[in-house]
């Protein structure tokens, strides 16, 4: 017996072709991402394995050359920082047939965005989550002090010092705020003067300036700490981010209850991989 014609095909499936899911749900997680976009990322995609082995050298130095005799050989010590990549986190949602036949195409999108927004803010609080630990675990104010304060133009320069002293390197140093600090930024006539949106070709995320030469961004993902918020000046080695499956989006028919559940995930792990090439911040949550 003939089945008939009414098959499910490329047009009819449209909505729901994994491809499409996929390219809508990476453009919103990389749209949302700040601070993963400001730290060491290593790919480990297709690999097997549940760790990561970084050696870390510490620094050489450099050595006279006295006449008739041999060059002075570095030998520095050379420490194993282990990546454990443990993190899975996905985004589902099951679309029954009745809501796919009577909704606009904008219901997909907004499931698409947000699984991307969702997934890259447990990216970002994952990595801030490591923050505090950074320069030994101290803590600076805002203002440079050793308790919470409002963001100064003399506490970014402390920080910058405690960077310089640590001989972080300058080019690859950001400080991320969160919300509540913008508009201290926007009081310090040092930001105002300096500040510009873009740089090249492009517009970073949550990108708002830059100051002394240190870019400027503003991520909801800052932590809250004993009713403070947390914000971090660092450069890009301070931490790392190892992905072992970027995020995917896959979708399938569910007919015991008549929909498509549709799931996004990625698999990753975090880690502090230089301590003294970040500096924790406090600022009030107000």
């Amino acid at each position: 017996m003939a089945l008939g014609t009414n098959h499910v095909t490329g047009s009819t499936a449209a909505a729901f072709i994994p491809e499409l899911w996929s390219d809508e749900v990476i453009a919103g997680y990389k749209k949302n991402l700040v601070l993963a976009n400001l730290v060491t990322r290593m790919s480990h995609v297709g690999k097997k394995g549940d760790s990561i082995h970084i050696p870390s050298p510490s620094r050489g130095a450099a050595n006279a050359k006295a006449a008739s005799t041999q060059v002075v050989l570095n030998s520095p010590a050379t420490a194993d920082i282990q990546v454990l990549i443990n993190k899975h986190y996905e985004y589902s949602t099951l679309i029954e047939d009745i809501v796919e036949k009577q909704a606009l195409s904008s219901l997909r999108r907004f499931y698409t965005d947000d699984a991307g927004y969702a997934l890259a803010t447990q990216v970002d609080a994952d990595l801030f989550g490591l923050v505090p630990a950074l320069n030994g675990g101290t803590q600076l104010g805002g203002d440079g002090g050793s308790s919470a304060a409002d963001m100064t133009d003399a506490g970014i320069r402390k920080f910058m010092l405690v960077l310089d002293n640590n001989d972080v390197p300058m080019t690859g140093r950001s400080l991320v705020i969160p919300p509540v600090a913008k508009s201290d930024l926007l009081g310090i006539a040092r930001f105002t003067e300096q500040a510009f949106v873009g740089s090249g070709d492009a517009i970073k995320t949550g990108m708002i300036g830059n100051v002394y030469g240190v870019e400027v961004f503003v991520s909801s993902a800052c932590p809250t700490a004993s009713s403070n918020r947390v914000a971090v000046m660092l450069h890009k080695d301070a931490l790392v981010l190892a992905e072992q499956q970027s995020v995917r989006s896959q979708t399938q028919y569910q007919q015991q209850y008549l929909g498509d559940l549709f799931t996004a995930d990625t698999i990753y792990g975090v880690k502090e991989l230089r301590d003294n090439a970040g500096v924790s911040i406090l600022v009030p949550s107000t």
